[in-house]
């Protein structure tokens, strides 16, 4: 008989560095506003965050539990050998540590904070021929800026890491053909922002192209989008704002991802 898997009740505040339980919370926040926002999965896909202070360890959701159970304290703590390093009762899911920990090992701070979704309308593109296309604002601020990988099928072998970064390049976004896209950041906050506009931009681009014919955007506009575009962003802080207010969202639906 399978074991039936509970949240676990018991907080690691005090148990753990300042830096590290902040960044449980934080992390813990991010699951649970994906799953507001339809962007899980059931009990699959992953968002990871490195452990601050640390060298080669990361957060990353308990496998078999839901997003909207996630907490701070049941987050497991890996290593990049997939070692379970904070004691935690439960089991990893086997595709996003051996994906997560090869970029997390292999890319450096650009890596710090990965999610990797299966929403239909990013699978969609990811699916498309041409994929992102300069259809709309959001999808503008993406244009050269998205690597491309094409499907192996699921992602559990480590051998897939380095062509997964070679891929990449020097970008922060990789869109798994017929799969679904990683998006990745130096911190948690901007990693959602992108996320968010990514996703965006991947429904409209559904939206648009189930009209006909698109009007795709010049590519000498767009430059001029993404240069106006990245004196503004510092506006919000790289998704700080963004990824603040969502929290004081779920907060009023649901604070028990804090514990």
């Amino acid at each position: 008989m399978a074991t039936q898997l509970k949240p676990k009740s018991s907080s690691l505040e005090g148990s753990c560095s300042k830096e590290e339980w902040q960044a449980r919370l934080d992390l813990a926040a991010c699951y649970r506003i994906f799953d507001h926002l339809g962007w899980s999965e059931s009990i699959y896909n992953h968002i990871s965050l490195k452990v601050p202070g640390e060298e080669d360890t990361f957060l990353i959701n308990p496998f078999g539990l839901l997003y909207s159970e996630v907490t701070a304290s049941n987050l497991v703590k890996i290593d990049v050998e997939g070692n379970n390093v904070g004691g935690s009762p439960y089991m990893v899911n086997k595709a996003g540590f051996t994906q997560h920990a090869y970029f997390h090992k292999h890319l450096g701070g650009r890596a710090d904070a990965i999610c990797h979704v299966h929403t239909t309308a990013t699978m969609a593109v990811c699916s498309h021929k041409d994929g992102l296309l300069p259809t709309n604002f959001y999808a503008c601020n993406f244009q050269g800026q998205i690597g491309y990988h094409d499907f192996e099928g699921v992602t559990v072998r480590p051998e897939e890491g380095e062509r997964l970064v070679q891929n990449l390049g020097n970008h922060t976004i990789l869109m798994l053909r017929n799969h679904g896209p990683v998006v990745m950041d130096r911190t948690i906050q901007g990693m959602f922002v992108k996320m968010w506009a990514l996703q965006r931009a991947c429904e409209i681009q559904v939206a648009t192209l189930s009209m006909g014919n698109p009007n795709l955007v010049p590519q000498a506009v767009v430059d001029v989008h993404q240069r106006d575009l990245s004196v503004m962003s510092g506006q919000g802080g790289a998704g700080l704002f963004d990824f603040e207010a969502w929290k004081r969202k779920i907060d009023r639906i649901d604070d028990s991802w804090r514990q």
